[in-house]
């Protein structure tokens, strides 16, 4: 194999287009040469754009490319299952947006498929990669803010009824504000707090739009390390409205993020420390406790994402999102709508 990771990208519209493929092009271990869309005149715009070697209209032509050593799949999630079976089967090594596919279940399948043909597979949730996040992980496993007892994280969008969309329909993206916003939420928060979630409720509904999807979840949760927690995640709030908060408590002090759950690498985390130590203050005074602002290199979280994965191809690093993560988290939706549905607390 080349010092590089040449790359195919399956559905190079949408996200890819947008994030993932400027990504790749400033990752340094990587080398974009194929792009695959359905609409050839599409496809070779792309691969004009792009400087790409080769267009495709079709899944079966990429992967007969012996060129490729990688595919990163951006397609709808009804089609992930079968393009991430042919690719393992073809032995290319797979990045695969979240989530996995349309059930845990199908994921299990892509999984073994691709350990029994020796290939990696990461999962899309780049907001791990965000310095942000990795920073406020870090931190928290030093003990900054001490025991963490309470936590929140938010995502919301405005996607009004559109004719034939895929994110509308749970038949084909596999559930709607949930699973495709709270999948980052639950998973950034089991990421940064470095626990897993145990036990949740949830509520989800589709309450200002007409198509079949949920445009309004919201999840409690409790993790293994006693935090309880929430998140919430809505198709129906204007984008200028919501400022994707995510909040981390603990016996020592606070993080207190605005706009790090993002597609772009940025926000602003607030920390106010204080001590676990502290008398009783039966008035409930406040002290005033000056809010420290965490300083962070910013970049681009997909190009991370990209190199990371790389790494793990070119110098068997170990995978750092691999499939099991991406499908814990899925389950974790899947369950919440469970719990919605039956209206029961369900134990994870």
């Amino acid at each position: 194999m080349s010092k590089k990771v040449r790359w195919g990208v399956i559905g190079a519209g949408g996200i890819a287009d947008r994030r993932t493929i400027p990504g790749m092009m400033k990752a340094g271990n990587a080398e974009l040469i194929a792009v695959m869309e359905i609409d050839m005149k599409f496809a070779e715009d792309l691969k004009e754009k792009y400087s790409a070697k080769w267009a495709y209209d079709n899944v079966d032509d990429l992967l007969k490319n012996p060129d490729i050593d990688a595919v990163y799949i951006a397609s709808p999630v009804e089609f992930h299952y079968d393009q991430a079976i042919k690719a393992a089967r073809a032995k290319k090594h797979i990045l695969l947006e979240k989530p996995m596919a349309l059930t845990t279940e199908l994921g299990k399948e892509i999984m073994a498929e691709c350990e029994s043909n020796g290939v990696k597979l990461a999962v899309g949730l780049m907001m791990r990669f965000g310095a942000y996040h990795q920073r406020m992980k870090e931190m928290i496993k030093d003990g900054a803010l001490g025991q963490i007892v309470s936590a929140r994280a938010q995502l919301t969008c405005w996607y009004p009824d559109m004719p034939d969309n895929w994110r509308q329909d749970p038949a084909r993206g596999g559930g709607g504000a949930l699973m495709d916003m709270g999948i980052h939420c639950i998973d950034i928060l089991e990421y940064i707090i470095g626990s897993n979630i145990s036990k949740l409720v949830a509520f989800t509904d589709t309450k200002t739009f007409k198509y079949k999807a949920d445009d309004s979840s919201a999840v409690l949760f409790e993790m293994e390390n006693g935090c309880t927690g929430f998140v919430d995640n809505n198709f129906n709030i204007p984008d200028a409205a919501a400022q994707s908060f995510l909040e981390v408590y603990g016996t020592k002090g606070s993080f207190i993020a605005k706009g790090t759950i993002s597609q772009v690498d940025g926000g602003e985390v607030l920390a106010y420390l204080s001590d676990d130590e502290l008398d009783y203050d039966a008035a409930q005074d406040r002290v005033d406790v000056e809010a420290v602002k965490i300083d962070v290199e910013f970049g681009d979280m997909y190009t991370r994402q990209i190199e990371s994965f790389g790494r793990s191809i070119l110098e068997d690093e170990p995978v750092l999102v691999p499939g099991d993560v991406g499908l814990r988290v899925q389950r974790l939706c899947e369950l919440a709508y469970e719990s919605s549905d039956t209206k029961k607390i369900i134990d994870v």
